[in-house]
């Protein structure tokens, strides 16, 4: 699979959820697979950061959906949250893993996932994430993306996709400090909240 055409057939089903997604080559893909999820979406800078912090907002806003768009090389950081999850149950968390068995961002050594042995769906699964699977066909990833929004129970679905980047794209036009307080204005907007008032300074 493609991990833009996962993207695609994800956000046409998206509209007031949050999305917090991984650093990589993944962010210009999202920007443009679901342009109107933009002020929604919080693009980490670190990787075994995101499904944490979207764990956070699950538990924070436990009425509104929260998605993870997590990676192999993010995930491994951080087993971890797999414990967590499994022990808390977050029913408003839909984590989607792009496992393109490699670190792309840098050139694309291999992740654990490459060497066929380790499965982080089996991981979740035993860390007491029940809907855990791994899909290797749109057909299979459109099905879990149906089954995890609707889910009142953590989801996880590990998207087996190609170690490639959808040519031709436009890049993302922001860096990290606009992309917080853009995703931050969004949530206090939504939400009828005050996050971050204004500066002392102003």
């Amino acid at each position: 699979m493609k991990r833009f055409d996962c993207m695609k057939l994800l956000a046409e089903r998206l509209k007031d959820e949050l999305v917090i997604l991984s650093l990589g080559a993944s962010v210009d893909e999202w920007y443009n697979a679901a342009p109107h999820m933009r002020e929604a979406s919080l693009f980490q800078q670190q990787l075994g950061c995101v499904t944490p912090q979207a764990f956070g907002l699950a538990a924070g806003l436990p009425h509104r959906r929260i998605i993870s768009l997590d990676t192999d090389g993010g995930m491994m950081f951080n087993l971890g949250i797999l414990a967590t999850l499994g022990n808390e149950q977050p029913k408003n968390l839909f984590v989607v893993v792009w496992d393109n068995e490699c670190y792309q961002s840098i050139g694309g050594p291999p992740t654990h996932t490459a060497s066929g042995r380790v499965d982080i769906a089996a991981i979740a699964r035993g860390a007491g994430v029940d809907n855990a699977y791994t899909a290797r066909t749109l057909e299979e990833f459109e099905a879990h993306c149906e089954a995890g929004l609707k889910a009142d129970v953590p989801y996880i679905v590990v998207a087996k996709v190609a170690g490639t980047v959808q040519p031709d794209i436009k890049r993302k036009h922001s860096d990290g400090r606009e992309d917080k307080y853009i995703f931050v204005r969004h949530v206090e907007a939504t939400e009828g909240i005050v996050i971050m008032g204004p500066s002392e300074h102003n």
